[in-house]
């Protein structure tokens, strides 16, 4: 079967499964209106579910995370936005982390440094990401 959408790659393998959408969407934690739409390319599952998801299905998390082009050229999904997403959030989470930490002197002064350096090592390779879009895509 081609699987050219990671929707109809959820489908396809929930039926060679013999698993329903219900069947699915209990699995998964959502209801089978989501299911639907992820199988239709409405939506997509919740990053935080994909892993979840490959194992449902039995399917490694890389295979799951590509879909195949009308080329046949393997494709990732949303690589792009996940890590400019990731680099964006793990700043902000460090630093949360440090300031409540600090607020109830649990912090130490070599951890802090370090979930700070993490965050700022974040940062400058998002404005690299950034910068290297801007050179070839502008």
């Amino acid at each position: 079967m081609k699987d050219d959408s990671l929707g109809r790659l959820i489908a396809n393998r929930r039926k060679e499964l013999g698993m329903t959408q219900l069947d699915l969407a209990r699995r998964m934690g959502v209801t089978d209106k989501a299911v639907s739409k992820w199988e239709r390319d409405l939506s997509f599952p919740d990053l935080s579910s994909i892993p979840n998801l490959a194992e449902t299905l039995d399917y490694s998390l890389v295979d799951l995370m590509q879909v195949k082009e009308k080329t046949g050229k393997p494709q990732k999904v949303a690589e792009k936005p996940i890590i400019t997403l990731i680099l964006t959030v793990v700043p902000l989470a460090l630093g949360v982390a440090v300031l409540v930490l600090s607020i109830l002197n649990q912090l130490d002064l070599q951890d802090g440094f370090l979930f700070m350096s993490i965050g700022l090592i974040c940062l400058s390779l998002k404005s690299l990401l950034t910068i290297k879009k801007e050179v070839f895509n502008g």
